[in-house]
């Protein structure tokens, strides 16, 4: 069975296979043990159906076929949420392999034999349903070049930055720039565009989010000069829904068209249901272990493996205020770093409220009970912990001492109460439990 009848097929499989599910789910038996035994059954057979539609009715692209090792592993449970995500991502993967960016040259555009773009995907759902994980692996696996894959958040601080150096420049620079877009004049967004296109004809965005009014109302521009002249293809995870990005946002009804514009160049899958894995990873073991040792090492390398689900580290780059920060040690939304590169060294709150905002979870190792010498690196600490608790991000600590007794003595004793209570909540459920925030720019 091959080609369309093999999806035909498995189409009608997965029809029958939800009608027997609901008729067989609502019946009832005059015995409550055999009909709870039979809605039991049912959800085995719902399963048992997807999987087969998934896994052997359709062929398995490398990301379903990841998602179902790891499943077989033991390493994730089943949510079929996921596996759809996995199916539409591998689909986008076909889609890439036969897209050819500039196939035709001048001459196809001249006769509008131009190729056409295929659309990307836009996943959004609520925090710690997978999306981050297998948007990962679908670039893991893209044989297509060039791609690149970031936080929008930073995306967007690269674009404004990029705006303002085009502006900076006479008419000759911008002439002579290798960017330059005949007939754009002193616009910097097709310039913008165009190298942005060049250094990524494949963009995966992570935490697609529009809370920036300077954001809002250059993105209808900037996506269409992306997708429309550049022929960019983009993946993007969301918590939101297009129809509620930038909602109550100030002038919103310039930032409609580009709502009007994302059917048109994206797939929109939503992740219906409430399942929160990231939760469940995060609540699995303590998050704030003390004393430091053998012990704390262990958790905190538990907690990185769970929390990125086996990932590798890579290297992430932010920039703040001009300044390129580095942490070699990130994966999937996931920073590992030490107390003495996050607060001994000389930092200002803005690169604090860029890690905050970059990454869902920080893993602090190596915290000291620090004395009134250590002033300097406490007020860091205090302005860290302020940073990640006003964004609700979540904190993963390995300290030498419980919070009340990390500065008990030096300048700024008496303010660091309200940095321990602060500690104290984070190790909740119900903050663990919140849901991503954007901190307020004062």
């Amino acid at each position: 069975m091959q080609g369309k009848s093999r999806k035909r097929f498995a189409s009608h499989a997965l029809t029958k296979c939800i009608l027997s599910f609901k008729a067989l789910s609502y019946g009832t038996c005059s015995n409550p043990k055999q009909t709870a035994l039979l809605r039991a059954y049912c959800i085995q057979f719902w399963h048992f159906g997807v999987s087969y539609y998934l896994t052997v009715c359709l062929k398995m692209g490398p990301v379903l076929s990841r998602l179902e090792s790891r499943i077989a592993d033991g390493v994730l449970v089943r949510d079929d949420q996921q596996l759809e995500a996995a199916v539409a991502l591998d689909s986008r993967l076909e889609a890439l392999s036969e897209y050819e960016p500039g196939a035709g040259g001048l001459l196809g555009r001249f006769f509008g034999s131009r190729q056409t773009v295929p659309r990307g995907l836009y996943m959004y759902g609520g925090v710690g349903r997978g999306k981050s994980m297998l948007m990962d692996w679908f670039f893991e696996a893209a044989k297509f070049h060039p791609k690149r894959r970031t936080h929008f958040h930073a995306f967007m601080l690269d674009v404004h930055e990029r705006i303002n150096a085009w502006r900076k420049l006479d008419k000759s620079g911008r002439r002579a720039h290798p960017h330059h877009v005949r007939g754009a004049g002193d616009d910097p967004i097709p310039p913008v565009a165009r190298a942005l296109a060049s250094e990524g004809k494949l963009l995966c965005f992570d935490e697609f989010h529009v809370t920036d009014i300077t954001d809002a109302m250059i993105l209808s521009r900037l996506f269409e000069a992306l997708w429309n002249n550049e022929g960019v293809v983009v993946i993007a995870t969301s918590n939101r829904s297009p129809d509620t990005l930038y909602e109550n946002g100030l002038n919103r009804g310039l930032f409609l068209p580009f709502i009007e514009m994302m059917p048109e160049h994206l797939i929109i899958h939503a992740f219906e249901g409430d399942t929160d894995h990231r939760l469940r990873a995060l609540t699995a073991a303590p998050v704030y272990h003390t004393p430091l040792g053998p012990n704390a090492e262990a958790e905190i390398s538990g907690a990185w493996d769970r929390l990125t689900r086996g990932g590798k580290p890579v290297l992430s780059e932010l920039i703040v205020q001009g300044r390129v920060l580095k942490f070699p040690q990130t994966a999937r939304g996931v920073l590992l770093s030490d107390f003495r590169a996050l607060c001994e060294a000389n930092r200002s709150p803005a690169e604090y409220l860029e890690i905050a905002q970059a990454f869902h979870t920080v893993i602090l190792e190596n915290v000291p009970e620090m004395g009134a010498h250590m002033r300097n690196a406490a007020k860091r600490f205090v302005t860290l912990i302020d940073a990640l608790y006003e964004t609700r991000t979540k904190l993963v600590m390995s300290s030498a001492v419980e919070p009340a007794e990390l500065y008990e003595k030096g300048d700024g004793a008496f303010e660091f109460e309200r940095t321990v209570s602060r500690l104290m909540e984070m190790r909740t459920e119900e903050y663990l439990a919140l849901e991503r925030g954007q901190a307020e720019h004062g």
